[in-house]
C-alpha cells in the first residue's frame, strides 16, 4: 500500500506540475482567443489580398509594355487606379498600430485588474512575474508576426514598382507601411496601450486613453521622420529636366539659386512682371532640390525603428515593475 501510495502521489505530484504550466497556457488561449482568431485572419485575408493585388499590378503594367516602356508613356488613368489600389491596401495597414494598441493592448492587463482574474491566478501558485511575460510574450508575439508578414508582403509587392505607384516612400503609406516601421510602431503602440491600462485599472477607459494618446503619438512621429537623417541638396539648370541621381528620391524641400551657390525661395521673381529679368538681375541660374535618397531608406526606417523599439522597451519594463508592485 505504501509503494502504491508513494507512487500515486509522486504521479499527482508529476501532473500537478505539468498541469500548472499547461494550465497558464491555457488560461492565454482562452481568455486571448478572440484576439488570436482576429490576428489569424487578418493575417491570412491580408496576406491573400496583397499577393493578389502584386499579381493584378504586374500583370497589368507587363500587359502594357512596362518596363520597356517608361512609366511616363503608360496610361495615366490605368497607373492611377493601380495607385489606387496600392494606397487602399496601404491605408488599411496603417491603421494597424492604432486597432493592436486599443483592442489589444489595452485591455490586456487592466482588463484582469478589473474583473479579478490576477486574485484567482495568484491563488493559483502561479508567480505573477511569470503570469506578466506570459500576458507580455502573449500580446507582442501577436504583433510581431501579424505586422512582420503583411509588412514583408507589402514591402514585396512595392519595391519592384516602386517607379510606378507610390515612388514617395517617405510618406505614411510605404514608410509605415513597410518592415521594420510597420511592426516596431505596432509595438509601439500596443506597449503604450498595456502601460496606459496597467495604470488605468480599466479596460475601457483604458482604451479611450490608448486611441488618443497613440493617435497624438502617430502624428508626431509622422513630423519628426523627415528629421531622422540629413538631407542631400542637389542644384541643376534652372529649365532642365532633374538628373538621373533623383529617381527615386523623394524631395523635402526646393530652391533656385545662383551658380555661386546661393539660395533663394522657390517662388523668387515668379510673380515679377519680367521674371527672366529678375532672375537674370539676382543671377539665379539653378534648380535646387533638398532631397533624400531611396539608398536612405533603410537608414531612416532603421533609425526609426530603433527609437520605437527602445521607447517600448520601456513602457514594458514599467509594465513588469508597476504591475509587481501594485496590490492586487
Amino acid at each position: 500500500m505504501s509503494t502504491l501510495t508513494r507512487t500515486a502521489t509522486q504521479q499527482d505530484a508529476q501532473f500537478a506540475g505539468r498541469r500548472r504550466l499547461r494550465g497558464l497556457a491555457w488560461l492565454m488561449g482562452r481568455q486571448h482567443r478572440a484576439a488570436l482568431i482576429a490576428c489569424a485572419v487578418v493575417t491570412v485575408i491580408g496576406a491573400a489580398w496583397i499577393i493578389h493585388e502584386r499579381g493584378t499590378t504586374l500583370d497589368t503594367l507587363h500587359g502594357a509594355g512596362w518596363p520597356a516602356k517608361p512609366a511616363e508613356d503608360l496610361d495615366g488613368a490605368m497607373l492611377q487606379r493601380l495607385d489606387n489600389s496600392f494606397n487602399q491596401v496601404a491605408n488599411y495597414l496603417g491603421y494597424l498600430p492604432l486597432l493592436f494598441g486599443v483592442f489589444i493592448g489595452a485591455p490586456l492587463i487592466s482588463s484582469d485588474q478589473e474583473h479579478g482574474t490576477v486574485r484567482l491566478v495568484a491563488t493559483q501558485s502561479v508567480p505573477r512575474l511569470h503570469w506578466i511575460w506570459w500576458k507580455l510574450g502573449l500580446a507582442l508575439g501577436l504583433v510581431t508576426a501579424t505586422t512582420g508578414v503583411l509588412g514583408a508582403l507589402f514591402g514585396w509587392w512595392w519595391r519592384p514598382v516602386r517607379h510606378v505607384v507610390s515612388s514617395n516612400w517617405l510618406d505614411g503609406t510605404v514608410f509605415v507601411g513597410t518592415l521594420p516601421v510597420l511592426t516596431a510602431l505596432t509595438l509601439f503602440t500596443t506597449s503604450l496601450g498595456i502601460a496606459i491600462g496597467v495604470l488605468a485599472r480599466r479596460a475601457v477607459t483604458a482604451m479611450v486613453l490608448t486611441f488618443f494618446t497613440s493617435a497624438a503619438a502617430l502624428i508626431v512621429a509622422d513630423y519628426l521622420k523627415p528629421r531622422l537623417a540629413t538631407p542631400r541638396r542637389i542644384a541643376f539648370p534652372l529649365d532642365s529636366k532633374p538628373p538621373s541621381q533623383l529617381t527615386g528620391a523623394v524631395q523635402v524641400d526646393q530652391w533656385v539659386g545662383t551658380a555661386s551657390g546661393k539660395v533663394y525661395g522657390w517662388g523668387t521673381c515668379v510673380n515679377d512682371n519680367d521674371a527672366d529679368a529678375c532672375r537674370a538681375r539676382l543671377g539665379i541660374v539653378n534648380s535646387v532640390w533638398d532631397y533624400f535618397g531611396y539608398d536612405q531608406m533603410a537608414t531612416l526606417q532603421w533609425t526609426a525603428a530603433g527609437l520605437l523599439l527602445g521607447a517600448s522597451v520601456l513602457l514594458v519594463a514599467l509594465v513588469v515593475w508597476r504591475t509587481r508592485r501594485q496590490a492586487l
